[in-house]
């Protein structure tokens, strides 16, 4: 089937109103385009470092909906073209013009899949804190839920994932170091604190090198659905995992919650700009001799994190790149 994809040229002061004016008409999903500066708040919510350069404001946006073949478009455009009409009583709609054009349509949330199969993740050479780890020599398979392992796959670890719409198949050069630390440093009956757990990947990582239990946080309740999906998919019990939404940053609740000293490993795969503000509250988290693993960290801000970890009481253990991507590992 294809899809006509209509485009109101309006203002960025007027887009929220001529959204609503549309979900009013029946038109439930639109796209809006804009060149207004990012938020700190939205930027911390995105999983890059480096924010796109947008040009500068010129207060247009670009409102885009679309009508299939069966729809009555001519009824439809009549009436976003008087709703327009009445927002341009009280408010600058700009030109409000409508453009139109053709798309294909599209499973906007498979297509995706075709560019993730199954890798592997290798350990390192010295597996384990003092070179002789349990899972020295061991490898982690990490697939896709629509593909089957091979018969060389049968000695690895496996980890399915379906990371949905939530952060994390394992592909990022971030997580795969932050899964290579894991497996130096977890051991039988270790509790793990995973901050911004995403897709789940990390704790799901952890149980499957031997602790006994995780707890996984995140702002986004997306997230802890797709992290509690994988679990199931993962046939990990329930108990294993506890969730929270939540900021530690900020969240008293949340730092209560997670309670003094509970964990022998806290790993946060998330962005440098949140890990210089959250490295203060991971000490206490950790129990005497605990291990912070933190990745996510591009490698000219390297230096950055690494002091605020330092400056938390932390000694860093060691650092590790893989391409523009550094993950510290420190200790209590």
């Amino acid at each position: 089937m294809k899809w006509i994809r209509y485009t109101i040229e309006t203002t960025t002061a007027a887009e929220d109103l001529v959204s609503s004016a549309l979900a009013d008409l029946g038109i439930e999903g639109v796209e809006i385009e804009n060149q207004v500066p990012l938020s700190e708040t939205d930027t911390a919510k995105m999983f890059i470092d480096i924010p796109p350069e947008l040009p500068e404001d010129d207060g247009i946006s670009r409102v885009s909906f679309y009508l299939d073949a069966d729809s009555d478009h001519e009824e439809i455009l009549s009436g976003v073209r008087e709703a327009l009409g009445e927002l341009s009583g009280f408010t600058d709609v700009g030109s409000a013009e409508i453009s139109v054009s053709e798309t294909e349509d599209a499973d906007w949330m498979n297509n995706w899949k075709e560019f993730f199969h199954a890798f592997t993740i290798e350990a390192d050479e010295a597996d384990g804190a003092d070179g002789t780890g349990p899972e020295a020599g061991r490898a982690i398979l990490i697939k896709p839920t629509w593909e089957d392992p091979t018969a060389a796959d049968a000695d690895k670890i496996l980890i399915e994932i379906d990371p949905g719409i939530s952060f994390g198949t394992g592909k990022h050069e971030t997580t795969q170091l932050c899964i290579r630390q894991l497996m130096r440093y977890v051991r039988e009956g270790d509790s793990v604190l995973d901050l911004g757990c995403g897709s789940g990947i990390l704790s799901i990582a952890a149980l499957k090198l031997g602790a006994a239990h995780v707890t996984g946080t995140d702002i986004d309740e997306d997230c802890l659905s797709s992290t509690r999906a994988n679990f199931e998919i993962n046939r990990l019990k329930k108990s294993l995992c506890d969730l929270y939404l939540g900021n530690l940053i900020e969240d008293e609740d949340l730092q209560r919650q997670l309670g003094t000293g509970q964990y022998d490993i806290v790993a946060a795969n998330i962005l440098a700009e949140v890990l210089i503000p959250m490295a203060p509250k991971v000490p206490a988290c950790l129990k005497e001799g605990g291990v912070f693993i933190a990745s996510g960290i591009i490698d000219f801000k390297e230096e950055e994190v690494k002091d605020a970890i330092e400056e938390a009481g932390l000694f860093v253990l060691e650092i590790n790149h893989q391409g523009e991507w550094v993950a510290i590992t420190a200790r209590k």
